[in-house]
């Protein structure tokens, strides 16, 4: 099986399972991220425990490269500290936006948003979750974020 063929395979498999989905009661923070360009819209909401992720969950419409990339971002950030959150966000962000950046192999099922490069119109919708857990974490706990948008 290629590469490309496995990087497929989990955006499938997240988009049509995703994990995490679903609302966290009770919440410490809570932040939506809309994608004007196609329409992504989410919400995440966050269980922040001594600087601590303790539990995410997302909720919202978009297309399968935004769902699968949010199951993602929750399954991996779920129990990492806020530092811990915020550098995989910059890892994941290179990831994303700079053609000649390595695929990482320590970033385990991650690696497959590297498959979104190929399709630079879709990379706003691989990183509107990121981009809306990292002002969320940016902004402390508070209980109602402004939105975020990629626009």
């Amino acid at each position: 099986m290629e590469l490309s063929d496995l990087y497929r395979d989990v955006i499938l498999d997240h988009n049509r399972h995703p994990r995490n989905f679903g609302n966290l009661s009770p919440a410490n923070a809570t932040i939506e991220g809309f994608n004007p360009l196609c329409g992504d819209r989410l919400t995440l909401r966050l269980q922040l425990t001594d600087d601590r992720i303790a539990d995410i969950r997302f909720e919202g419409q978009g297309c399968a490269i935004s769902t699968a990339s949010a199951s993602l971002m929750t399954e991996a950030v779920k129990g990492k500290t806020r530092a811990e959150a915020e550098q995989l966000f910059e890892r994941i962000h290179g990831l994303l936006t700079d053609d000649a950046a390595p695929v990482d192999e320590q970033l385990g099922k991650l690696a497959a948003l590297s498959g979104v490069r190929e399709f630079p119109a879709r990379v706003k919708c691989a990183s509107l979750c990121w981009h809306t857990l990292a002002s969320a974490l940016k902004a402390g706990q508070t209980a109602s974020l402004p939105a975020v948008s990629t626009e």
